[in-house]
């Protein structure tokens, strides 16, 4: 995908994400099997969304560990940028707090980074619901290795 594509209503998820990955990949992935999409891809500003239906908990909130997996695939891709052709990532750190549940819609998760170094990184995901409210913060550090 380019930077700073924004998704159109248009090809299934799945098709979205088989621009940026092999076709073999597509299918394997969790961020596919869980809704999440890229809405902007940008290194200093990563904007993702996920539904909430389908990623619930028993009693129908979002499960926390859909927050974890949006967080991550946000940092993650964030990191990959960063490094780019130089270096591979690999997370060392998760951390969630999760501030209010969510029942219905789409959460949206904003990836900015804390730090940018050349052997660390560290991500801030703030998520909110379909309102704009606070729902989860969490920060993903990755370990930066060269190729």
């Amino acid at each position: 995908m380019d930077s700073n594509a924004v998704a159109d209503g248009g090809p299934e998820p799945a098709a979205r994400w088989g621009r940026a990955l092999p076709p073999h990949l597509v299918d394997r992935q969790l961020a596919v099997r869980m809704g999440i999409e890229i809405v902007s891809w940008d290194p200093d500003r990563m904007v993702g969304t996920m539904p909430v239906e389908g990623n619930q908990q028993p009693l129908g909130w979002l499960h926390g560990g859909a927050n974890a997996v949006l967080a991550e695939t946000l940092g993650s891709l964030a990191a990959g940028f960063h490094v780019a052709s130089r270096g591979a990532v690999a997370g060392l750190e998760l951390s969630c707090a999760h501030h209010r549940s969510v029942r219905r819609g789409v959460v949206t998760g904003v990836c900015t980074p804390l730090l940018l170094g050349d052997r660390v990184v560290t991500y801030q995901v703030s998520i909110s619901d379909d309102r704009g409210r606070l729902t989860c913060t969490a920060r993903l550090t990755c370990l930066v290795g060269k190729r």
